[in-house]
Order: C-alpha cells, then sequence, then structure tokens
C-alpha cells in the first residue's frame, strides 16, 4: 500500500431538497447582519428572491458577476462592499457568481455563503481564477474557499437541459483529472469515481426530462463530489487549455470543458491508463475512454466542436503557445505540437487520438 496525504475542505455542506429555507440560520451562524447578494444579470430575480428571504439581512443585490471573473468587475464589487458597509457575501448561481464572491473574498476576507444552482464546483474549491487584458490566471488560497455551500436540488429544475449537459461535463471533467492527478490519493480517487458515476447515470435522464427530481437529486450529488476532487488536488493539461481557451476568447467555460475533454482524456491515455480505463468502465460499451466520452457528449445534445461555440480557426496556434508556457503538471509532457493536434482536432469536431 502507498502512502498518501489527504487535506480535508472546511467547507460547510448542507444538501437536500428545500435547503434554501436554511440560509438565514446560516447568514445569523456566521454573525452577518449586512450581506451582499451576489449574481449575474440572467439569475438577478433569483437573487432578489433570496434577498427578500434574509429580510433586514440584506445590504442590496449585486447582478454583476461575468463569466471567468473580470478584474474590473471585481473592483467595482469590492467599491460597493466597502461604501455600503457590507460584513458579508451571499453568491448564487454557477461559476460566474461564485468567483465574483470569492474573488471580493480574497480581497476583504469576508465569510462567503454559497447557493450552488449548476453543477460547475467552483463552491467546493480554494481556487480562484480571474481575467485582465485577456488572460485568466489562477491561485490557490485557503482564504478563497466559501465558508458555507448550501444545495438545494430544487434550484436546479429550472437549469435548461442544454446547459444541465455541459455544466455536468465539466463536473465530470474535474473527476477526470483528479484520477491522474500528482497529488492524487485513494479518497479523492474514490470521490471521482463517483462523481463520474453519478454523473453519467443522471445526465441523460436531466436531459430527457428536466423535472426528473431524483436525476436531479444524482446530478448534483455528483458535482459536489466532482467540485471536492477539484478543491482537494491539482489539476493538469485539460484545465490549463480550458483557462487558455476562456481568457483568451471569452468562450463559454462548461461548452469549453465539454469539447476538450474527450482530446485532453485521449493525450494522456497512455501516461494514465488507470484513469482511462475506470473511465471507459464506468462509461461502457467497451471502447476507448475518450471516444466514449464524445459519444456521451453527444447523446446529451452537447457541442463537440470549439468552432462552434466560438472559437477562430486562427486561435489554434497562439493557444497551442500559451498552453505550453508555465505549464500545468501534467502525467504525460506537455508538448507544443502535439497540443496544436489536439486543439486542431477539437477545433473541427474531429474524434479523439493521441497525438
Amino acid at each position: 500500500m502507498d502512502s498518501f496525504t489527504y487535506n480535508g475542505l472546511p467547507t460547510r455542506v448542507i444538501f437536500g431538497v428545500g435547503t434554501l429555507a436554511q440560509l438565514p440560520e446560516e447568514v445569523d451562524r456566521l454573525g452577518l447582519r449586512r450581506v451582499l447578494i451576489l449574481s449575474t444579470a440572467q439569475q438577478s430575480d433569483q437573487a432578489a428572491e433570496l434577498g427578500r428571504l434574509l429580510g433586514p439581512r440584506t445590504g442590496g443585490v449585486h447582478a454583476e458577476a461575468a463569466m471567468h471573473t473580470p478584474v474590473e468587475v471585481t473592483e467595482l464589487a469590492v467599491g460597493r462592499v466597502v461604501a455600503d458597509g457590507i460584513d458579508g457575501l451571499v453568491s448564487v448561481g454557477g461559476g460566474s457568481s461564485i468567483g465574483l464572491g470569492k474573488a471580493i473574498s480574497l480581497r476583504t476576507d469576508l465569510p462567503h455563503v454559497t447557493v450552488p444552482t449548476t453543477y460547475a464546483g467552483s463552491e467546493m474549491t480554494p481556487i480562484l481564477g480571474e481575467t485582465s487584458g485577456g488572460i485568466k490566471t489562477t491561485r490557490r488560497d485557503a482564504r478563497i474557499l466559501p465558508a458555507v455551500a448550501l444545495y438545494d436540488v430544487a434550484l436546479t429544475l429550472t437549469l435548461p437541459p442544454g446547459f444541465s449537459a455541459t455544466s455536468g461535463m465539466n463536473a465530470i471533467a474535474h473527476a477526470v483529472e483528479a484520477l491522474y492527478a500528482r497529488d492524487r490519493n485513494p479518497i479523492v480517487s474514490i470521490m471521482a469515481e463517483q462523481c463520474i458515476a453519478a454523473l453519467v447515470r443522471a445526465l441523460p435522464g436531466v436531459v430527457a426530462d428536466p423535472d426528473d427530481l431524483a436525476a436531479r437529486f444524482d446530478a448534483l450529488y455528483g458535482a459536489w463530489l466532482g467540485g471536492t476532487c477539484l478543491g482537494s488536488v491539482g489539476m493538469a493539461l485539460h484545465h490549463k487549455l480550458c483557462h487558455v481557451l476562456g481568457g483568451t476568447f471569452d468562450l463559454p467555460h462548461a461548452e469549453t470543458h465539454t469539447v476538450l475533454l474527450p482530446h485532453a482524456v485521449a493525450y494522456n491515455a497512455v501516461a494514465a491508463p488507470g484513469m482511462a480505463g475506470k473511465l471507459a468502465a464506468i462509461l461502457g460499451g467497451g471502447g476507448e475512454a475518450a471516444e466514449a466520452l464524445q459519444s456521451f457528449a453527444r447523446r446529451l445534445g452537447a457541442p463537440t466542436a470549439l468552432r462552434d461555440i466560438g472559437m477562430p480557426e486562427s486561435g489554434i496556434d497562439p493557444a497551442a503557445d500559451l498552453a505550453v508556457q508555465s505549464p500545468y503538471w501534467n502525467p504525460r509532457p506537455v508538448e507544443r505540437d502535439a497540443v496544436r493536434t489536439l486543439l486542431a482536432r477539437a477545433w473541427a469536431g474531429e474524434p479523439p487520438i493521441t497525438p
């Protein structure tokens, strides 16, 4: 048996159906008296509903969160926090809202309660990705981790089927890379396998019937596990590529993960046979893991080509150049020509191969 190190995450997790009713209690438990509610513009109505639920504890709604957490958006929000005497944060939504809460919390040390409504998993990580000047950078810091993650399955019922599929694929990506992370350990590996199995089981049902509460429960459970994996161990080439493409071309986050994941799995399959074998077994069908992942995405009606989500073909070479600058650790060496082949095939929506 190999030795290992495991660091547990201190976020308080509340999971179930109807748990949103516990939000005032959680805010009170943290001793907060004036919280700012964060969301995107699209979820401002949901943020306003949380404001009504919190009553006099609410210091206002800030519905300015944006994809990839632009630094200038964060600076405006911090200004409001200071001006309005805010003593805590509540974010509702997916990675954009949660990312803004994390960015503010890092700069102010204010406690952050998050109410996830997607399968992004950001709520369970001490990781912040921020964009400035078209470049996305990430950092890991204990202060970034939210104090409370309040999961209410009922809030995911309105998540459109298409976005449910790509958001779920995003969560699967967290678990896949955890299976071959440099600092992987048996505990995280168990969570990763359970994450993938839950989402593979749940997502077809969610897409077929968005009101299927049992499928939604499994999907959100899988997303929680995926986020925990992401927060517990380091990520590799797949996440590096997603950060490069998202920050440089402003591509939608979940869709980018969905398209790239099969190609990243193919790139690393030879160097991480344990990951590939486990993934193929969960997906079934007896084929290669990378091909099975792409087939699963197609079954969900999710995109499989970068060109279909807004990436220009002229961006392939610059993206390959950026990907090999300050690369994340990866089980296989990150080589520029091989990465360029990966990106070109992902751009065209071609089957994944080992470049």
